[in-house]
C-alpha cells in the first residue's frame, strides 16, 4: 500500500509547479470558506471590478488613458447603482409588499380547488386531499412563523447596516481595484516564486472562461428579465415586475432555476385567470421565453464556455452552492471548468509501469 502511495505521489506531486498550484488552491479555498462571510463586500467588489475591466479595456483600445477610462466606467457604475437603489429596488419592494398579503388568498383558492378534485377524478380520494391540505397548511404556518421571526428588529437593523456598508464600501473598493489593478497584482505576485508557469497557464485558461461566462450570465439575466417583463405586462399579469426579476435571476441556476420559477408564475396566472385562454397563452409565451433562452441566447452568449455535461453542472451547483451559497451557485459552471482545466494541465511524471510490489 505504501508503495502505491509513493508511486502516486511521484506521478502527480513530484513537480514543484504542481505543489505550488496545490498550495495556492488550498490557501484560496481556505480563505473563502473560513472568511467568505466577512469578506463578502471585498469578493463582490472583485467580481464587479473584473466585469468592468472589459469596459476599461474597450475605452483603452480607443486611445483613452487608463485613469480616464477607469473614471468613466466607475462613474457609469455608480450611476447604475443609484438607478437600482432609487428606481428599481423601491418598485420591487412595493410589489413584494403587495404580493405577501395575497398569499393567504391564493392559499384559500388553492384549497378550494383541491377539494373539487375528488368529484372530477375518481382515483383521488377525499382522504388524500385532507392529508395534502394539512401538510401544505402546516408548511405555510411554519414558514410564516420563520418569516415573522426573521423579520424582527434585529434582522431589519442588520439588513440596513449591510446595505449601508455595501453602498459606501463597494463603489470605493471597485474604484481602487480598477485603478490599482496592476499594482495589486504585482504586489500579490511578489509573494509567489518566479517560476509559476503552470499556475499562469491554468489562470490564463480560467480567466478566459470566467470572463466570458460572467459577462454572458449578466447579459442573460438582463435580457431574460426585460423580455419577461414586457411579455407579462402585455398580458396584464399581476406582479409582472417581481416575477420578471425572479425569472431573470433564475438563469443563475441552470436547469433547476427554470423549473422552480415556473411554479410562482403559473400560480399567479392561474389564480388571476383560472383555466382560461389568457392562462394558456401566457404559459405558452413563458415556455417560448425559456426555449429561446436555452436554445438561442445561451449558445450565442456563451459559445463553448458552458460545454459541460448537465450532470457535472448539477453536481457543481450542489457542491459549490453548499460551500459558498449564492456565489458558489453563480460560479458553479466556471468552477467546474477550473476543475477540468486543472485535471488537464496537471503535470504527470512518467514512472516505471512495473508493479511496485514486484520488487519487494
Amino acid at each position: 500500500m505504501l508503495d502505491l502511495l509513493m508511486a502516486w505521489y511521484k506521478r502527480y506531486l513530484s513537480d514543484p509547479q504542481a505543489v505550488l498550484l496545490l498550495v495556492l488552491l488550498i490557501i484560496g479555498f481556505t480563505i473563502v470558506i473560513t472568511m467568505g462571510h466577512m469578506l463578502a463586500p471585498v469578493l463582490a467588489a472583485v467580481v464587479i471590478a473584473y466585469l468592468l475591466e472589459s469596459l476599461v479595456q474597450l475605452l483603452r483600445r480607443y486611445g483613452s488613458r487608463r485613469v480616464v477610462a477607469v473614471t468613466i466606467v466607475w462613474l457609469a457604475f455608480v450611476a447604475f447603482l443609484l438607478f437600482l437603489v432609487v428606481g428599481m429596488i423601491p418598485l420591487l419592494s412595493a410589489q413584494v409588499a403587495q404580493f405577501i398579503p395575497e398569499v393567504a388568498n391564493y392559499w384559500a383558492q388553492a384549497e378550494k380547488f383541491l377539494y373539487t378534485l375528488p368529484t372530477k377524478y375518481s382515483f383521488i380520494s377525499q382522504e388524500h386531499i385532507d392529508i395534502i391540505a394539512h401538510d401544505l397548511q402546516e408548511f405555510i404556518t411554519v414558514g410564516g412563523k420563520k418569516v415573522l421571526a426573521t423579520s424582527s428588529l434585529q434582522f431589519i437593523t442588520t439588513g440596513a447596516i449591510t446595505v449601508i456598508v455595501y453602498l459606501i464600501l463597494l463603489p470605493l473598493m471597485v474604484f481602487f481595484f480598477l485603478k490599482d489593478k496592476w499594482l495589486i497584482l504585482n504586489w500579490l505576485g511578489g509573494f509567489l516564486p518566479r517560476d509559476r508557469s503552470l499556475a499562469s497557464q491554468v489562470w490564463a485558461e480560467m480567466d478566459k472562461q470566467l470572463g466570458n461566462y460572467v459577462r454572458g450570465k449578466v447579459w442573460e439575466i438582463l435580457i431574460v428579465a426585460v423580455v419577461s417583463y414586457i411579455v407579462f405586462a402585455l398580458f396584464g399579469l399581476k406582479y409582472a415586475f417581481l416575477l420578471a426579476v425572479v425569472n431573470g435571476l433564475s438563469v443563475i441556476i441552470p436547469y433547476v432555476g427554470a423549473t422552480l420559477v415556473t411554479i410562482p408564475i403559473a400560480a399567479v396566472a392561474f389564480f388571476q385567470w383560472g383555466w382560461s385562454a389568457e392562462f394558456a397563452w401566457l404559459f405558452i409565451a413563458y415556455l417560448v421565453i425559456q426555449a429561446l433562452d436555452g436554445n438561442l441566447l445561451v449558445p450565442y452568449l456563451f459559445g463553448n464556455v458552458v460545454n459541460v455535461h448537465p450532470i457535472a453542472i448539477i453536481i457543481s451547483i450542489l457542491v459549490f452552492g453548499g460551500l459558498w451559497g449564492f456565489w458558489g451557485v453563480f460560479f458553479a459552471i466556471p468552477l467546474a471548468t477550473l476543475v477540468n482545466a486543472l485535471l488537464r494541465a496537471w503535470p504527470r511524471a512518467e514512472i516505471n509501469n512495473e508493479n511496485p510490489q514486484a520488487n519487494s
